[in-house]
């Protein structure tokens, strides 16, 4: 079971309100969530809004754009002031955009959509990890009962999950491409893949696990109504998944049933 203060990206819809919904659910007494979201106060943000009168005392809605450096600052800021000395136990980057509207063909994709979507899908994520680092290394120092049993790096001590896609996998497009050519959402995502290894590398140091997961195809506005898997379901899957984690798996890019995917 998960523990501490966790915080999520992109939660007003989708996977992200899932994840607020379960985390609130199945994590260890006194555990808290931060939500963020790009319109807090909007109303596509309605269903996130009413999570905190759900589950009293347990989940802070917070205002971040993952595209914008001063958003990122200000959410890491009041975030900040509300964990104090505990730190920043699992930080899960799943806020991303797809640009232009599937299938995203050559013919339709500029230039504006490649930077539009790396922006927010890497840019964002590599900032708000380097933002948040001295409160993961908090976490990470205060996690001395994992480190007594031998496996210093788990979700429940101090992590970073970023959430990719099968179709990042560059060995796998030859199967993948026809489905959907998605140019800057593909190359976005295995740009996070990168960041995703070279943070594993760099953070291992600090015992801080950094682990990519593919959600699996979810019936969300982005995985369309022919997806297969609810977004109960995988978050479910990934959930227990990042339960599990350990020194293994850093570095790592994973499906939510655990299976390893090919670069």
């Amino acid at each position: 079971m998960l523990a501490g203060n966790i915080l999520v990206t992109g939660t007003n819809r989708g996977i992200g309100l899932e994840l607020v919904k379960q985390l609130a659910q199945n994590t260890a007494e006194g555990a808290h969530i931060y939500a963020c979201c790009r319109e807090a106060e909007g109303t596509r943000a309605e269903a996130l809004r009413a999570l905190p009168t759900q589950y009293p005392g347990k989940i802070t809605v917070i205002k971040l754009d993952m595209s914008d450096e001063d958003s990122i600052s200000a959410a890491v800021h009041a975030v900040s002031r509300q964990i104090g000395a505990d730190g920043l136990n699992l930080l899960i980057n799943n806020a991303a955009v797809n640009k232009p509207a599937s299938p995203a063909p050559l013919s339709a994709t500029g230039k504006e959509h490649m930077m539009e979507v790396y922006e927010t899908n890497v840019a964002g994520p590599f900032i708000l990890a380097k933002m948040f680092l001295p409160l993961l290394q908090r976490a990470a120092e205060r996690g001395s009962a994992a480190k007594e049993m031998g496996n210093t790096m788990s979700c429940r001590r101090s992590a970073i999950i970023n959430i990719s896609t099968l179709i990042s996998s560059i060995e796998k497009c030859p199967e993948t491409f026809p489905v959907a050519q998605m140019y800057p959402y593909r190359t976005s995502k295995a740009a996070l893949n990168m960041l995703t290894r070279c943070q594993a590398e760099d953070f291992k140091m600090h015992n801080i696990l950094v682990t990519a997961i593919h959600p699996g195809w979810v019936r969300t506005d982005m995985g369309g109504e022919e997806a297969p898997l609810t977004t109960q379901d995988s978050v479910h899957g990934m959930l227990n998944l990042m339960s599990s984690l350990s020194n293994k798996d850093s570095g790592k890019l994973l499906d939510w049933q655990g299976n390893i995917i090919p670069w």
